[in-house]
Formats: structure tokens, sequence, C-alpha cells
């Protein structure tokens, strides 16, 4: 897939620069555990042409995908803080009219044809990941939510969902509240907060991953 220098050094450069987000510390003890979560019923079952982590704009066009701009980034680890690399982060939801892309997806007639809906990222030494995508919003049944898949050789497919800090409705799904363990619950309820320095509007949100193994040296 072609992309225009402008956009390369943009999500290099943020990608980057996301690395400065995770603050490294001494772990007395082992980090909560990430916990699996359905994958669902909306995977997609064609992927789209483009799959890099911009969600937000499809190949070289020039309109953007409608929703609140974020910046979602975080860290795949084990239960000690070691990164993990060489993991394949998948990340899938529903576009600012709540359609996925996905054929059973309710209203398709009104989804937004800029909005890619499906990225993937690999993991580096750091263990870091990057999308640039939208803010979820709700849909029948759900709370806003974006579904992750980790995928590294050897294991089978790992998915899980996150969630936003201070959503009503995170109260009320079945989902969420059918994680039992609270403190493992809040760890996948994120804030998505305004970027510093940014006048446009566009948030950040920092979801990390721990995994229930430690790295191949």
């Amino acid at each position: 897939m072609y992309l225009p220098s402008s956009r390369r050094r943009f999500l290099r450069n943020f990608t980057l620069g996301a690395a400065g987000l995770w603050v490294p510390g001494a772990f007395a003890e082992a980090l909560t555990l990430t916990p699996k979560q359905t994958e669902g019923p909306f995977y997609p079952i064609n992927l789209p042409l483009d799959t890099d982590n911009d969600l937000i704009r499809l190949n070289d066009s020039l309109t953007p995908a409608l929703g609140e701009v974020t910046h979602l980034s975080g860290k795949v680890t084990d239960v000690q803080g070691n990164p993990i690399r060489n993991a394949l982060v998948e990340i899938w939801q529903v576009d600012h009219n709540g359609v996925y892309l996905h054929k059973d997806s309710g209203n398709a007639e009104k989804r937004d044809s800029n909005f890619q809906g499906f990225g993937r990222f690999m993991t580096g030494s750091s263990g870091e990941y990057y999308f640039r995508t939208i803010k979820p919003v709700r849909y029948p049944g759900r709370t806003p939510h974006i579904h992750f898949a980790v995928k590294m050789k050897g294991r089978d497919k790992w998915t899980t969902q996150c969630y936003i800090k201070g959503e009503p409705q995170n109260e009320t799904d079945g989902v969420i509240q059918g994680i039992k363990d609270e403190i493992q619950r809040t760890s996948v309820i994120v804030d998505f907060a305004p970027l510093p320095g940014v006048t446009t509007g566009e948030l950040a949100a920092r979801f990390d991953i721990v995994m229930g193994f430690t790295p191949a040296a």
C-alpha cells in the first residue's frame, strides 16, 4: 500500500513519540493481567485493502472519517513489565454512525465509507503500538468499546476490548460486567483525554495489554 510521504512521517513520528508515554518503573509485584474478552460477531470477514494503523484516512484519500480523532497507544508486556515484540495488534470498531465494517452490521447503509474500521500494528522492541482512530460510540446493546486482538507466532489469537472511563453505560453492559475481578475490570477502562498542546479537539488514550507469559529470550 502506498502512503503519501507526509502521512508516513506523521505515523512514524507519532509511533516513536508514543514510546515516551510509557513511564518505566520498578515492578515490585506482578502487573494485573488484561482479561480476555469475547471477539464478538463483527471481526471483518473481508479485510479492507488498507489495514494500516491510521483508521481516519483510507490510503491517500483527502477526506477524513467522521468522529473525535483519537491517538490510541499502549504497550504489550508480560506480567513483569517486559515488552513483547513482534506481536501483531489488531483493532476494529464501529464508525461514527455505529456501523461495523461487516456485512451483518446494523444500519449498513449509513456506514462512513471514509472510516477504515480495522487496523494493524506490529510491536517492536519496546512492545509499543499506536493507532489513529476515533473515540468509540454506542450502538444498540453495547457501551462504546474498541475490540483488540493480539496475534503471535505459535500462540492462539487472544482478544479483549477497551472502554471509556466515565461512560455511564459501562455499568449495565453485559460484556464488561462479565469481568468479575474488579481490578481486571478497571484495567480495561481508559481515559480518552484531550491531547495536550493540540487545539483541534483531538484525544489521546492509552491501553496497556498485559499477557500471561514471559517473552522468549
